[in-house]
């Protein structure tokens, strides 16, 4: 299943933010995990991945974290989900060869952006190519699966409607060009406290099937929808309202909401200029937070 790789350059690899762009909680099942529909997508903006040859003893594989949010990984980086895909990865394929990941931690973490779950699909993609593993896509996203609820639609890397606890990915249909800016409060938010502070009723899902050309028409099919998790993250962490408030006060802001449990939110905007206006001011005005812009990316930009 495997051939060695003729070169030992280095393999790079980014982790793409995933935005939930509508988060429906539709039920909960008997083992106690919540049921979900939601249509992610990913920004242009995302952790980096390098995989280099391994080291000559010690442990086979090994990483290193830098980066401006590594403190918050470093003190359990032998749990990092990377760690976890990169073994499960050499012992689903029978794999002697070790690797160094370095992982360039930009994203916030414990922030809704799926940073962990990218990072672990990063690093399966990139060592199916370092390794020279022959792997049929849906072994990958069993393994990945295996990893974690949202690290299937992060190897998928594209605009998805996915349903059930993660499992169940379908593709979406075209979405217009849009720019995001990403604006996070500057504290990390419990997924679990915030589906345990979870009340009322479940809500139906919500996709269509037709394309999408124009980025009013998107943002008014989005507000249709929302993100079911939003007040009780606001319970957990009040500044979350701020952040919202700010982004849709902002020139140009046609949508804004939180991405998936929270705390990083989105304005969508039409064109880069009232996105990159809009985080300046925000940047300004509220030096402790974390804003930065990127772009939608689009349909089947997949891993790279």
């Amino acid at each position: 299943m495997a051939a060695p790789r003729a070169d030992l350059d280095p393999v790079r690899r980014t982790a793409w933010a995933k935005i939930n762009l509508t988060l429906h909680v539709t039920g909960r099942r008997g083992d106690g995990y919540h049921e979900l529909d939601s249509l992610i997508v990913f920004a242009g903006i995302g952790d980096g991945l390098e995989i280099a040859p391994g080291p000559q003893s010690g442990p086979k594989i090994v990483l290193e974290i830098d980066g401006p949010f590594a403190p918050a990984l470093r003190a359990a980086a032998g749990d990092n989900l990377v760690i976890a895909a990169a073994r499960a990865l050499a012992a689903r394929y029978g794999i002697e060869a070790g690797a160094r990941l370095r992982l360039d931690k930009r994203l916030p973490v414990a922030a809704g952006l799926g940073g962990g779950s990218a990072d672990a699909a990063a690093a399966l993609d990139g060592l199916v190519e370092f390794w020279g593993i022959e792997a049929p896509r849906d072994e990958l996203y069993e393994l990945a699966a295996s990893l974690g609820a949202d690290v299937p639609v992060c190897l998928a890397g594209r605009p998805s409607f996915v349903a059930g606890i993660g499992e169940r990915i379908v593709a979406a249909p075209a979405l217009p060009p849009a720019w995001l800016v990403l604006a996070n409060p500057g504290a990390p938010l419990s997924t679990a406290a915030v589906f345990a502070a979870r009340q009322g009723a479940f809500s139906s899902p919500t996709r269509w099937r037709e394309p999408i050309s124009e980025l009013r028409a998107l943002a008014a099919r989005l507000a249709a929808c929302r993100n079911d998790l939003e007040a009780p993250a606001m319970a957990e962490m009040p500044e979350i309202r701020e952040v919202l408030a700010t982004l849709r006060d902002t020139a140009g802001c046609m949508l804004a909401r939180m991405s998936g449990s929270g705390a990083t939110c989105f304005g969508l905007y039409m064109v880069e200029a009232a996105a990159t206006a809009a985080a300046r001011r925000m940047a300004a005005t509220r030096p402790g937070w974390w804003v930065r812009t990127a772009p939608l990316r689009a349909a089947g930009s997949g891993q790279s």
